[in-house]
C-alpha cells in the first residue's frame, strides 16, 4: 500500500509518500480501504515535535492520521464476515495513527457503519472534529437568550459550533480572517467580523453590544479580549489549550478539553454521526487534497489559509 510516513520530526516537508506493507487485520479487527482521511492542526503539532505534553511523541518512523472512511475489505478471526463490503468510518484512538494510508486496522468495536447519504469525507469530519463540536455545545449550554461569538468561525469546528449555537436559537457571531468571512456567514452567522482588522472589537461591539457566551480554540489576545467583553454572568468556553489572561470578573472559563469529552467519546461520535446525517449539523469539508500531498494540507493548517475541514483523498 501506499501510506504518508515521516522518519523524523520538522517540516511539513518531512511527509513523504512510501510504499509499506498491506497490514493484516488481527482477532476482533477489520481493515478498510480508505477514502478518505481527516487532518487536524494537532497532526502538525505531532508532527513538528511540538505535540501537547498530554501526549506522547508518536514512535518514529510513523504513518500520522488518526480517522478515516472507507469500505471495509478484510476481516480479522472473530468478526463477522457481514462486516466486508461495508462503507464505514472510524476514529483510531487519541493517541492512534496510521491514517495517512491506503489501507487501515481498526478495532471492529470502534467502527461505525457509515449512514445511508454521508461521503466518506463527511464522515471523517464528523467523526473527529464532529464529535468534538458535539461535546463542546453540549458543556456550554448555550439558549435562546445567548449570543455567541465563535473564533475560527471559517475553520471544520467553528463551523459546526455556528450551527449548533444557531439550532439553540442563539444569535451568533464569527471571527474569522477577512477572506473567509462568508463561510462563517454561510453556516448562519449573524454577524462576522475580521479579527486582523486593528478595530475589530469596536465593529464587534457596534454590531452586537451583548455578547454572553465565547467558544473559543484558538487561544492568544483575540479571545482574551472577547472575553472580557462578555457581559457579567458571561461564560468562554474554552477548548485552545491557552490558560493565561482569562480573569475578568464575573466572567466564567469553562474548559472542555480532557475527560469532560474523552470520557464520552462513543456517545458524542454517535450524536455527530446522526446530526451530520440528519443534515442538523453538517461538517464543512472545505480543503481537499490528495493522499501523496499530505504536507501541502498541514502547510495550508499552519499557514491558515486552509477552510472548512481539511480532508486527504485517497484514490487507487
Amino acid at each position: 500500500m501506499h501510506a504518508i510516513r515521516h522518519h523524523a520530526f520538522g517540516p511539513a516537508s518531512v511527509l513523504q509518500l512510501e510504499e509499506l506493507p498491506d497490514p493484516v487485520p488481527g482477532a476482533g479487527q477489520l481493515r478498510i480501504a480508505v477514502e478518505a482521511a481527516g487532518v487536524h492542526l494537532l497532526d502538525t503539532y505531532l508532527r513538528s515535535g511540538n505535540g501537547p505534553a498530554t501526549m506522547a511523541a508518536p514512535q518514529l518512523p510513523v504513518v500520522p492520521g488518526r480517522e478515516v472512511a472507507g469500505v471495509v475489505d478484510r476481516v480479522g478471526e472473530d468478526v463477522d464476515e457481514r462486516w466486508l463490503g461495508r462503507a464505514v468510518v472510524t476514529h483510531l484512538g487519541p493517541q492512534g495513527s496510521g491514517g495517512y494510508a491506503e489501507l487501515v486496522v481498526a478495532d471492529v468495536a470502534r467502527v461505525y457503519e457509515r449512514p445511508p447519504g454521508l461521503d466518506a469525507a463527511t464522515a471523517v469530519a464528523a467523526i473527529g472534529t464532529g464529535r468534538t463540536a458535539a461535546g463542546i455545545l453540549d458543556l456550554a449550554g448555550i439558549t435562546a437568550d445567548d449570543v455567541v461569538v465563535v473564533t475560527s468561525a471559517a475553520g471544520g469546528l467553528g463551523t459546526l459550533l455556528i450551527q449548533g449555537a444557531r439550532n439553540a436559537g442563539a444569535r451568533v457571531a464569527g471571527l474569522a480572517s477577512g477572506p473567509k468571512l462568508h463561510v462563517a456567514r454561510q453556516f448562519g452567522a449573524d454577524t462576522t467580523v475580521d479579527y486582523r482588522d486593528p478595530e475589530w472589537p469596536a465593529v464587534l461591539r457596534a454590531a452586537e453590544p451583548r455578547l454572553t457566551v465565547l467558544l473559543d480554540g484558538v487561544g492568544g489576545p483575540v479571545p482574551r479580549t472577547v472575553h472580557a467583553m462578555l457581559e457579567p454572568g458571561g461564560r468562554t468556553v474554552r477548548f485552545s489549550g491557552d490558560v493565561e489572561g482569562y480573569d475578568a470578573p464575573g466572567r466564567a472559563v469553562v474548559d472542555v478539553l480532557g475527560p469532560p469529552i474523552t470520557s464520552r467519546l462513543a456517545e458524542l461520535e454517535k450524536a455527530a454521526l446522526e446530526a451530520a446525517a440528519d443534515g442538523s449539523r453538517v461538517p464543512y469539508v472545505g480543503t481537499v487534497l490528495p493522499l501523496a500531498d499530505a504536507a501541502l494540507a498541514h502547510e495550508a493548517l499552519e499557514s491558515r489559509t486552509a477552510v472548512g475541514k481539511v480532508v486527504l483523498e485517497v484514490t487507487r
